[in-house]
């Protein structure tokens, strides 16, 4: 199969207005080959200053979100700084307003007025809130979409006093994926429609819906119980929503094992007898054999001491080569620092080296087969592309470009 002769993305311009992690909507694009021009301020994004760790005086934040993308400094405040952003815009695909809604109508630069230049404009926003609702104002940062969501519980540490926990962050990652989608839906119809769209979205409404299978379930439980049940395998009694409900679960549950955790999955019949047949304890299959599917066993205490004994028997790498051996169904459980070291990541998600793009950093998981990924550059300096965007996307002269710079278009000292 021969590959394509350019990057998924290629050909696609995108004018990128954000601060902090939002941006990472223009990085998924970047991250396939797309042309992501971030106009920042005079000063710069502050994201490189913004939380741990900081890595030869950057954010890991900042090396992450920016990478792959070019940089111009506008002062948007000026005349010559809009009359900048509106060439931009001209030729440009889609632009990606990352703050609070209606900050480039502030200054003149909303949809409407981009629509004047460019009909074909995909204009996407997003916020914390979004445009509407009683919170839509209200200044915050990524964990607020995720409490407010319900997808993180307060811990009480050593003091008594009640704190934020471990926990994997999901608004403020979920919102700029769909975002994306979103943008890339905006340019598929404008192409074929030559009309331009606007489109808005809220990190927080982003959190709920990647939590849609507790909501959904907890709003189904508002029903009578004769209309919304369990599982037939747990005689139709109601468990509770998501994970929470495998909490007693035993054929599907984690495990000791010789030398950390594995996840057991066999809720399906075929997996457990072929786990009992491969480990010599078909009595168990023959004693609890289960229903063919989503049985976990639930509160079946005799069986889970028979498991973690079993279990104890071979470290978490013995574990998952028998399971494919013997195809049943046992995953390893690292964390986020032993991860690195999975063969399986390894394989498809090996660190980007410091060397080359400024941190250690994860590839874009699309992968397109019998195509190189593409590498993305590392994230710029504030205003690092100033003269190359003028002068080669824009095309204007150098002496327009002096001109410009003299009237403060980039801002002081730029």
């Amino acid at each position: 199969m021969n590959a394509p002769s350019q990057a998924p993305l290629a050909g696609l311009r995108v004018i990128e207005v954000s601060l902090l992690g939002p941006g990472a909507v223009g990085t998924h694009l970047a991250d396939l080959g797309a042309d992501v021009i971030k106009v920042e301020p005079p000063k710069g994004d502050y994201i490189r200053a913004m939380t741990w760790p900081i890595i030869e005086g950057s954010s890991l934040l900042h090396w992450h979100i920016h990478r792959g993308k070019r940089s111009i400094t506008l002062d948007l405040r000026s005349d010559e700084g809009k009359e900048v952003f509106l060439d931009l815009v001209r030729d440009a695909d889609a632009v990606i307003e990352a703050m609070r809604p209606g900050a480039l109508a502030k200054r003149g630069l909303g949809f409407e007025d981009l629509l004047e230049v460019n009909p074909k404009i995909v204009f996407c926003t997003i916020s914390g809130y979004g445009m509407t609702g009683p919170y839509a104002d209200l200044p915050s940062h990524g964990i607020a979409y995720d409490t407010w969501a319900g997808l993180v519980n307060p811990e009480i540490d050593e003091n008594g006093f009640p704190c934020i926990p471990e926990h994997p962050s999901t608004g403020i990652h979920a919102g700029p994926l769909f975002g994306a989608f979103g943008l890339l839906a905006g340019v598929l119809r404008a192409r074929e429609t030559g009309e331009g769209s606007f489109f808005e979205i809220a990190q927080s409404d982003s959190s709920a819906y990647m939590d849609w299978y507790r909501s959904e379930t907890w709003k189904a439980y508002e029903r009578p119980e004769d209309e919304v049940t369990g599982n037939a395998s747990d005689n139709y009694e109601r468990r509770a929503p998501g994970t929470a409900g495998m909490r007693d679960g035993v054929r599907y549950q984690i495990y000791e094992s010789a030398d950390g955790h594995v996840l057991f999955m066999a809720s399906e019949q075929e997996f457990w007898k072929n786990f009992c047949e491969g480990v010599g304890r078909m009595d168990m299959f023959e004693r609890w054999p289960g229903s063919k599917f989503a049985d976990h066993a639930k509160g079946n205490i005799e069986m889970r001491r028979e498991l973690v004994e079993i279990f104890k028997t071979k470290t978490t790498a013995e574990w998952v080569i028998w399971s494919g051996e013997v195809n049943t169904t046992i995953a390893p459980v690292n964390t986020p620092q032993t991860l690195a070291d999975d063969p399986q990541f390894k394989d498809r998600l090996d660190f980007m080296p410091y060397q080359t793009h400024g941190a250690d950093m994860l590839p874009h998981p699309v992968k397109f087969v019998g195509e190189e990924p593409v590498d993305p550059t590392p994230a710029p300096t504030a205003g690092q592309h100033n003269d190359e965007i003028v002068t080669e996307v824009l095309g204007f002269s150098p002496e327009r470009l002096a001109e410009l710079r003299e009237a403060g278009a980039f801002g002081e000292g730029n």
